[in-house]
């Protein structure tokens, strides 16, 4: 893995990571308010970061638009809390380190060089997200 840092980064800070195909610098900050990825597309109250580089990798494979996958690391500016729609429907006890805030992430590097997952095992997820939106099964953090 490739890493690109800012050297002005929080020192002893929790990094984390957000996976997006936004384009943006280090020190730049991602704040809740944008559509979202999933469900309706309403604009989310949430945004969310993970501590794993494979939750990342998904979340720039599934994340809308048309811009280049991109997995940057982030620090919290607030507190953080595990994403109910991972942790208490699909993955109890949380092993994705999958979580969510209010508070702005600042953006503190990126990560250039990745391997993303099979372009079949990425269908498969967008088809099975597609069947639960059709299915009216809506994300938690869009209520």
């Amino acid at each position: 893995m490739t890493l690109q840092e800012n050297k002005a980064a929080t020192p002893f800070a929790q990094t984390y990571f957000h996976g997006t195909k936004a384009d943006l610098q280090i020190g730049d900050f991602i704040t809740p308010g944008n559509a979202s990825n999933f469900g309706e597309g309403k604009n989310a109250r949430y945004i969310f970061l993970t501590a794993t580089l494979d939750a990342a990798i998904w979340g720039a494979e599934l994340a809308k638009g048309e811009g280049r996958e991109r997995i940057y690391l982030v620090e919290s500016t607030g507190p953080i809390e595990d994403d109910p729609d991972l942790t208490d429907r699909k993955f109890p006890g949380n092993p994705t380190r999958s979580y969510r805030s209010t508070e702005p992430f600042r953006v503190v590097g990126e990560v250039t060089v990745w391997q993303g997952h099979a372009p079949e095992q990425v269908k498969v997820m967008k088809d099975h997200l597609e069947q639960l939106n059709e299915q009216g099964i809506k994300s938690i953090n869009e209520e």
